[in-house]
Order: structure tokens, then C-alpha cells, then sequence
């Protein structure tokens, strides 16, 4: 049976249990022109949270010169550089990796941030390459 892709997936580090899901998003602002609204860019969003804790963890992977995220030609989930570095946020390991660097860098269970995630990419995608 096919895994429900919005469903939260679980991610078991020592004795704790994390909730993350992937998501993909747009900015956008409105255009008086049309009386709608013009879409910016994309962005991929890895959302983390410890079970049954207050807080979570939104990374934001947004477009940037340099930096790619799905637009209609990658799979879901997949953040890389033009230099061709590539994490699939649907990937445990991955996610385990981002999860570890952002509490290295102090990012608490019971905070809820919003955080751009290339910061992270950069090192853990530095490590998986060697």
C-alpha cells in the first residue's frame, strides 16, 4: 500500500521520536493589474517537529541564482546547486542530517522557528559529497 505523501513521516534519533513532512510552496504578491496575484518563485519546505512537543522547524529551500528547487522539472523534494550538490528531502538520511545541523546550531524542540535552509544544505551537503 502507497505511503500517504502528506501523512508525517517518523524519524527515530536515540529515544526521540521526530514528525516531518515536505512541502512545497510559493510567494507571491498581488498584481492591481489583474486584481490577483503574480507568483515569485518557488520553495521547498522541510518542517520538522519532536513528538509531542510545542515547537517545529520550517527550512525553507527558496529559488536563488545558484540554488535549485522543483519548478515543474525536478521531483519533489529535491534541493541542489548549480555546482551539483543534491539532497532529497524526502530521504530519511537527509532529513536526519539537516535535523542534526540544526541542533548543532541550537535550534531547540520546543522553539518554533522558520529558518533558511541553505545555511544548512551548505554543510551537510559539503558532507555527503566528501
Amino acid at each position: 500500500m502507497p505511503r500517504r505523501s502528506r501523512r508525517a513521516r517518523r524519524l527515530l534519533v536515540g529515544d526521540a521520536t521526530y514528525l516531518w513532512t515536505v512541502g512545497h510552496d510559493h510567494r507571491y504578491v498581488e498584481d492591481p493589474a489583474t486584481g490577483g496575484h503574480r507568483f515569485l518563485d518557488c520553495r521547498e519546505i522541510l518542517t520538522l517537529r519532536r513528538f509531542r512537543a510545542a515547537g517545529r522547524l520550517s527550512l525553507v529551500f527558496g529559488q536563488a541564482p545558484g540554488r535549485l528547487v522543483p519548478d515543474g522539472y525536478l521531483h519533489s523534494g529535491a534541493v541542489g546547486t548549480a555546482a551539483g550538490r543534491w539532497l532529497n528531502l524526502h530521504e530519511p538520511g537527509a532529513v536526519r542530517a539537516l535535523l542534526d545541523e540544526a541542533l548543532a546550531r541550537g535550534w531547540a524542540p520546543d522553539i518554533t522557528a522558520e529558518v533558511d535552509g541553505w545555511p544548512l544544505f551548505d554543510v551537510v551537503g559539503a558532507r555527503s559529497t566528501g
